[in-house]
């Protein structure tokens, strides 16, 4: 994997490479301003940082490329913290393409994923766990995914960790008194301050619970409906989506093979999945999309498992399973869940149960920010779980206790960015999209 390297002008379009309006091509780096003042006709070299300028971008032949618009940003503002500057211009992809080979011409070089936001990090312009919640924002596929990254984006994860970090080192600091004297001078007893340290730890693994959460809610879930041919399952494909989406048949084995779609079921991005119903069939086709359906079970978080309330059938004992029965006219409403496709009742309830079933063992911890990354999710249990330790360490010795003390600033300082390793932080910008 390539290394970051911070002292070369970097470029990127910050848009998708489509044809559009509008496109944003970002650049930025020492003396990037200077790179495309011979290559702009507005004065951009003398312009105030955040000042918008109007003008043309001009090839090395000094014919127009486009009219553009574009945003300078001194050192120390903009988004890197680095001088740079945006241009906004029309989204045509031979605009684009010529804009680019002008950049790479005039030493300007096509950035790397994340390379945006490194250098914003590197810079101080935001910590580790800020620079996640960006690319977290462009990934959320709700809008509650979204809020829960832009909270984060805000700093909320830093401040829980500085106040934890403030927390241990004037614990520290007090330990650290006891080991500058020796055994016959020790000015007084120390005790460890347990109630003060289960504290910070109960606080910790409070925001370290929310991953889970987070989790469902930004990346989703798979949820398949299966059972028998002409349960049913079609129309609550359809009846989920909201549209007709499945071909519903009187016909047994009209479904031969599954189709899937992009779902929201109460804010809960969903990979919603249709499939062959199960039935005895010396048919290859249908077998084979029996076969898939088995499969899909197999990986599925969810299993909308639908009956039709004549038949025998019976839903497989699996803890994913939610068992629905259609033709709602004909059921014990008292009794079970089920669902009209005429009239569209009880679908309210099918969608609760759905909910109900996603979300059941996950708990948001009031007044704790949610976190939606793995890694952060380790680092607050190491730094948990290393203030435990020191607890249980009181009887090796006050050397043994600070030790775990400073493992548990050294998580936290991992959490933050503060202490991070470059092969870490190459594997995680390298993740994000480009432009960012």
């Amino acid at each position: 994997m390539a290394h970051y390297e911070t002292d070369e002008p970097i470029y990127a379009l910050a848009t998708p490479y489509s044809p559009s309006a509008l496109a944003v091509i970002r650049a930025s780096g020492d003396g990037v301003i200077s790179l495309l003042q011979p290559y702009f006709s507005g004065k951009i070299e003398k312009a105030e940082s955040g000042r918008v300028l109007h003008g043309y971008i001009n090839g090395t032949d000094g014919r127009h490329i486009d009219e553009v618009v574009v945003i300078k940003y001194g050192k120390g503002h903009g988004y890197t913290s680095e001088e740079a500057f945006e241009i906004m211009c029309h989204g045509s992809l031979p605009v684009i393409r010529q804009i680019s080979a002008l950049f790479e011409e005039i030493g300007i070089r096509e950035a790397l994923r994340g390379e945006f936001t490194y250098r914003a990090f590197m810079h101080g312009r935001m910590d580790l766990t800020q620079a996640e919640a960006v690319e977290e924002i462009v990934k959320a596929r709700t809008g509650k995914g979204a809020g829960e990254a832009l909270e984060r984006l805000s700093g909320t994860i830093l401040e829980e960790a500085d106040k934890a970090k403030n927390e241990i080192l004037e614990i520290l600091a007090s330990l650290e008194v006891q080991l500058d004297y020796g055994e016959d001078e020790i000015p007084e007893d120390w005790e460890f301050p347990s109630e003060r340290v289960h504290a910070i730890r109960d606080r910790l693994a409070a925001i370290a619970s929310t991953y889970r959460s987070s989790k469902l809610w930004t990346e989703g879930a798979v949820v398949v409906i299966a059972g028998r041919t002409n349960a049913g399952k079609s129309s609550l494909y359809n009846a989920l989506l909201k549209e007709n989406r499945a071909i519903v048949s009187p016909i047994e084995g009209t479904t031969r093979d599954y189709i899937e779609s992009d779902a929201e079921i109460d804010g809960i991005p969903v990979r919603l999945f249709d499939t062959a119903g199960f039935r005895e069939t010396e048919e290859a086709v249908e077998a084979e999309g029996i076969k898939r359906t088995e499969s899909l079970m197999e990986t599925a978080d969810l299993i909308v498992y639908v009956i039709d309330p004549s038949s025998d059938d019976a839903a497989p004992e699996d803890p994913r399973v939610l068992t629905v029965y259609s033709r709602l006219d004909i059921v014990d409403k008292g009794k079970a869940l089920s669902f009209s496709s005429v009239t569209g009742e009880g679908l309210d309830k099918v969608i609760s149960a759905i909910t109900g079933k996603l979300t059941a063992g996950l708990s948001e911890v009031a007044g704790v920010p949610v976190i939606d990354s793995e890694r952060q999710r380790d680092k607050l249990l190491e730094a948990s779980d290393s203030l435990g330790e020191a607890e249980k360490s009181m009887a090796f010795g006050f050397d043994v206790v600070a030790m775990y003390l400073q493992s548990a600033l050294a998580s936290l300082g991992e959490l933050t960015g503060l202490v991070t390793g470059e092969d870490v932080l190459d594997k995680l910008f390298s993740s994000f999209c480009l432009g960012k």
